[in-house]
Protein backbone atom coordinates (compact mmCIF):
# COMPACT_ATOMS: atom_id res chain seq x y z
CA UNK A 1 0.00 0.00 0.00
CA UNK A 2 1.41 3.11 -0.77
CA UNK A 3 2.91 5.36 1.73
CA UNK A 4 4.70 8.53 1.12
CA UNK A 5 2.77 11.49 -0.92
CA UNK A 6 4.97 10.52 -4.24
CA UNK A 7 3.79 7.08 -3.94
CA UNK A 8 -0.14 8.29 -3.21
CA UNK A 9 0.11 10.34 -6.08
CA UNK A 10 1.32 7.62 -8.49
CA UNK A 11 -1.36 5.90 -7.00
CA UNK A 12 -3.90 7.92 -7.94
CA UNK A 13 -2.70 8.00 -11.26
CA UNK A 14 -2.83 4.63 -11.76
CA UNK A 15 -6.16 4.42 -10.48
CA UNK A 16 -6.91 7.22 -12.75
CA UNK A 17 -6.07 5.87 -16.18
CA UNK A 18 -7.33 2.11 -15.71
CA UNK A 19 -10.79 3.37 -14.78
CA UNK A 20 -10.53 5.97 -17.95
CA UNK A 21 -8.81 2.90 -20.54
CA UNK A 22 -11.68 0.47 -19.31
CA UNK A 23 -14.57 3.02 -19.93
CA UNK A 24 -15.63 3.58 -16.03
CA UNK A 25 -15.21 7.68 -16.68
CA UNK A 26 -15.32 9.47 -19.84
CA UNK A 27 -13.60 13.04 -21.49
CA UNK A 28 -12.88 14.77 -17.97
CA UNK A 29 -16.06 13.40 -15.67
CA UNK A 30 -15.10 12.13 -11.97
CA UNK A 31 -12.43 12.72 -9.51
CA UNK A 32 -9.91 11.15 -7.08
CA UNK A 33 -8.40 12.24 -3.95
CA UNK A 34 -6.65 11.12 -1.21
CA UNK A 35 -5.73 11.73 2.16
CA UNK A 36 -2.06 12.50 3.67
CA UNK A 37 -1.27 13.44 7.76
CA UNK A 38 -1.18 17.32 6.46
CA UNK A 39 -4.12 17.77 3.95
CA UNK A 40 -5.23 15.82 1.31
CA UNK A 41 -4.26 15.33 -2.83
CA UNK A 42 -7.09 15.67 -5.47
CA UNK A 43 -7.19 15.57 -8.97
CA UNK A 44 -7.34 19.34 -11.04
CA UNK A 45 -10.52 20.71 -12.04
CA UNK A 46 -11.58 19.25 -15.64
CA UNK A 47 -9.04 16.65 -15.63
CA UNK A 48 -9.34 13.53 -17.53
CA UNK A 49 -8.71 10.46 -15.77
CA UNK A 50 -6.73 8.86 -18.10
CA UNK A 51 -4.01 11.66 -18.50
CA UNK A 52 -3.12 12.31 -15.06
CA UNK A 53 0.37 13.45 -14.24
CA UNK A 54 1.72 13.03 -10.51
CA UNK A 55 3.15 16.36 -10.01
CA UNK A 56 -0.20 17.80 -11.83
CA UNK A 57 -2.54 16.50 -8.62
CA UNK A 58 -3.41 19.35 -6.45
CA UNK A 59 -2.48 19.55 -3.11
CA UNK A 60 -4.73 20.66 -0.51
CA UNK A 61 -3.74 22.07 3.43
CA UNK A 62 -5.70 20.96 6.40
CA UNK A 63 -6.81 24.62 6.49
CA UNK A 64 -8.56 23.57 2.84
CA UNK A 65 -5.86 26.07 1.43
CA UNK A 66 -5.04 25.24 -2.58
CA UNK A 67 -0.77 25.25 -2.00
CA UNK A 68 0.30 23.08 -5.18
CA UNK A 69 -0.48 21.64 -8.76
CA UNK A 70 -3.15 22.51 -10.87
CA UNK A 71 -6.29 24.00 -9.53
CA UNK A 72 -8.36 21.16 -7.31
CA UNK A 73 -12.01 19.42 -8.18
CA UNK A 74 -14.72 21.75 -7.76
CA UNK A 75 -16.11 18.91 -5.68
CA UNK A 76 -13.36 18.77 -3.15
CA UNK A 77 -15.55 20.30 -0.27
CA UNK A 78 -18.15 16.92 -0.65
CA UNK A 79 -14.74 14.62 -0.22
CA UNK A 80 -13.96 16.91 2.55
CA UNK A 81 -17.01 15.82 4.34
CA UNK A 82 -16.74 12.19 4.44
CA UNK A 83 -12.49 12.43 5.47
CA UNK A 84 -13.66 15.09 8.25
CA UNK A 85 -16.24 12.48 9.56
CA UNK A 86 -15.02 9.36 9.33
CA UNK A 87 -10.78 9.20 10.11
CA UNK A 88 -10.22 5.62 8.65
CA UNK A 89 -11.05 6.86 4.84
CA UNK A 90 -7.58 7.65 3.37
CA UNK A 91 -9.31 7.34 -0.61
CA UNK A 92 -12.41 8.79 -2.28
CA UNK A 93 -13.16 7.73 -5.93
CA UNK A 94 -15.81 9.09 -7.94
CA UNK A 95 -17.33 8.29 -11.72
CA UNK A 96 -20.21 8.59 -14.35
CA UNK A 97 -20.04 4.89 -14.85
CA UNK A 98 -22.71 4.43 -17.64
CA UNK A 99 -24.28 1.42 -15.42
CA UNK A 100 -24.87 3.14 -12.16
CA UNK A 101 -26.55 6.33 -13.75
CA UNK A 102 -28.62 4.71 -16.10
CA UNK A 103 -29.85 2.78 -13.41
CA UNK A 104 -30.55 5.84 -11.90
CA UNK A 105 -32.43 6.89 -15.12
CA UNK A 106 -34.86 4.35 -15.16
CA UNK A 107 -35.29 3.41 -11.31
CA UNK A 108 -33.11 2.25 -8.56
CA UNK A 109 -34.30 -0.51 -6.07
CA UNK A 110 -34.80 1.62 -2.99
CA UNK A 111 -33.37 4.69 -2.00
CA UNK A 112 -32.05 3.06 0.83
CA UNK A 113 -30.33 0.68 -1.58
CA UNK A 114 -29.99 1.30 -5.51
CA UNK A 115 -29.50 -1.98 -5.38
CA UNK A 116 -30.78 -5.34 -3.77
CA UNK A 117 -28.46 -7.84 -2.53
CA UNK A 118 -27.51 -10.10 -5.63
CA UNK A 119 -23.62 -11.32 -5.11
CA UNK A 120 -21.82 -12.18 -2.50
CA UNK A 121 -19.56 -10.05 -3.06
CA UNK A 122 -21.32 -7.11 -3.57
CA UNK A 123 -22.14 -7.67 -0.03
CA UNK A 124 -18.89 -8.56 1.35
CA UNK A 125 -16.73 -5.94 -0.66
CA UNK A 126 -19.23 -3.05 -0.90
CA UNK A 127 -22.60 -3.28 0.64
CA UNK A 128 -25.68 -1.19 0.42
CA UNK A 129 -25.67 2.19 -1.59
CA UNK A 130 -28.28 4.93 -0.61
CA UNK A 131 -29.68 7.03 -3.35
CA UNK A 132 -28.73 11.06 -3.25
CA UNK A 133 -31.30 12.84 -5.02
CA UNK A 134 -30.69 15.18 -7.77
CA UNK A 135 -28.75 18.48 -7.30
CA UNK A 136 -26.33 20.86 -9.21
CA UNK A 137 -22.48 19.08 -9.21
CA UNK A 138 -20.91 20.70 -6.12
CA UNK A 139 -24.21 22.10 -4.23
CA UNK A 140 -23.02 22.51 -1.12
CA UNK A 141 -26.05 20.15 0.01
CA UNK A 142 -25.26 17.34 -1.39
CA UNK A 143 -21.74 17.25 0.34
CA UNK A 144 -23.83 17.74 3.72
CA UNK A 145 -26.23 14.81 2.71
CA UNK A 146 -22.80 12.58 2.20
CA UNK A 147 -21.40 13.93 5.46
CA UNK A 148 -24.04 12.74 7.28
CA UNK A 149 -23.70 8.99 5.52
CA UNK A 150 -20.03 9.22 5.76
CA UNK A 151 -19.32 6.83 8.93
CA UNK A 152 -22.64 4.27 8.18
CA UNK A 153 -22.16 3.27 4.45
CA UNK A 154 -19.46 2.82 1.90
CA UNK A 155 -20.67 5.03 -0.36
CA UNK A 156 -23.71 7.03 -2.24
CA UNK A 157 -24.82 7.17 -5.88
CA UNK A 158 -25.65 10.59 -6.79
CA UNK A 159 -28.49 10.72 -9.13
CA UNK A 160 -28.03 11.09 -12.59
CA UNK A 161 -24.10 12.22 -12.01
CA UNK A 162 -22.65 8.73 -10.70
CA UNK A 163 -21.17 7.05 -7.52
CA UNK A 164 -18.70 8.33 -4.59
CA UNK A 165 -17.15 5.69 -2.84
CA UNK A 166 -14.63 5.80 0.42
CA UNK A 167 -12.25 3.44 1.35
CA UNK A 168 -9.06 2.97 3.21
CA UNK A 169 -6.78 3.39 -0.37
CA UNK A 170 -7.19 4.92 -3.42
CA UNK A 171 -7.18 1.69 -4.85
CA UNK A 172 -9.91 -0.17 -2.48
CA UNK A 173 -12.00 2.25 -2.50
CA UNK A 174 -11.74 2.31 -6.86
CA UNK A 175 -12.30 -1.91 -6.50
CA UNK A 176 -15.72 -1.42 -4.72
CA UNK A 177 -16.89 1.36 -7.34
CA UNK A 178 -16.37 -1.55 -9.58
CA UNK A 179 -18.10 -3.95 -8.02
CA UNK A 180 -21.21 -1.71 -7.49
CA UNK A 181 -21.13 -1.09 -11.37
CA UNK A 182 -20.93 -4.55 -12.41
CA UNK A 183 -23.38 -5.32 -10.13
CA UNK A 184 -25.65 -2.57 -11.50
CA UNK A 185 -24.86 -3.98 -15.22
CA UNK A 186 -25.95 -7.63 -14.04
CA UNK A 187 -29.38 -6.06 -12.40
CA UNK A 188 -30.35 -3.77 -15.56
CA UNK A 189 -29.21 -7.11 -18.43
CA UNK A 190 -31.30 -9.84 -16.56
CA UNK A 191 -35.17 -9.73 -16.82
CA UNK A 192 -37.01 -11.17 -15.34
CA UNK A 193 -34.99 -9.58 -12.37
CA UNK A 194 -33.07 -12.06 -9.85
CA UNK A 195 -34.38 -12.66 -6.22
CA UNK A 196 -32.29 -11.01 -4.01
CA UNK A 197 -30.00 -12.93 -1.66
CA UNK A 198 -32.29 -13.66 1.44
CA UNK A 199 -32.00 -13.07 5.14
CA UNK A 200 -30.48 -16.80 6.06
CA UNK A 201 -27.98 -16.18 2.93
CA UNK A 202 -26.88 -12.69 4.27
CA UNK A 203 -26.67 -13.69 7.97
CA UNK A 204 -24.13 -16.56 6.76
CA UNK A 205 -22.06 -14.32 4.93
CA UNK A 206 -21.73 -11.57 8.03
CA UNK A 207 -21.11 -14.74 10.28
CA UNK A 208 -18.39 -16.17 8.30
CA UNK A 209 -16.99 -12.86 7.01
CA UNK A 210 -18.39 -10.11 9.60
CA UNK A 211 -19.92 -8.22 7.10
CA UNK A 212 -23.08 -6.76 7.80
CA UNK A 213 -25.97 -5.41 5.11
Amino acid sequence: MPHTEQEIREEICKVGRSLYQRGYTVGTAGNISARLDDGWLITPTDACLGYLSPEAIAKVDVSGAWISGEKPSKTLSLHRQVYDRNPDVRGVVHTHSTHLVALTLKGCWSHEAILPPLTPYQVMKVGHIPLISYDRPGAAAVAEQVGVLANTVRGVMLERLGPVIWETSVSKASFALEELEETARLWLMTEPKPVPLDEAALDLLEEAFGVKW
